[in-house]
């Protein structure tokens, strides 16, 4: 499967659960209980959504630890000045993996 088709399909899924996940903020406390079809949706959104962020985060730092190292290995005087953007990078992509887990956990309190 090439890489197009890949993140086509994964935008797909990502779409999916995201209309599918937006349906348990609508209950109310007072509402009746969640249907079984809900509860699935909810479960299949957690899932596909934890799947998909920590797919996105490992390919968005290997990419820039492969970058970084690379810039290293072409100009090692430069490995102090690289160190710092990198750390920064990491920390931003691993901060949208951790949104996605928060989400997840909200997620689950509905079921």
């Amino acid at each position: 499967m090439n890489l197009k088709r890949f993140f086509a399909a994964a935008f797909t899924f990502a779409t999916l659960m995201l209309v599918f996940g937006a349906t348990a903020f609508a209950a109310d406390g007072s509402a009746p209980a969640l249907g079984d079809a809900v509860k699935v949706a909810i479960a299949l959104s957690v899932g596909f959504g934890l799947g998909m962020a920590a797919i996105g985060g490992a390919l968005g730092q290997g990419k820039a630890a492969a970058a970084a190292l690379e810039g290293i290995g072409r100009n090692p005087a430069a490995a102090k000045e690289l160190l710092t953007p990198l750390l920064l990078s990491l920390a931003i992509i691993e901060s949208l993996v951790i949104y996605s887990l928060v989400i997840s956990f909200m997620l689950l309190g509905k079921i």
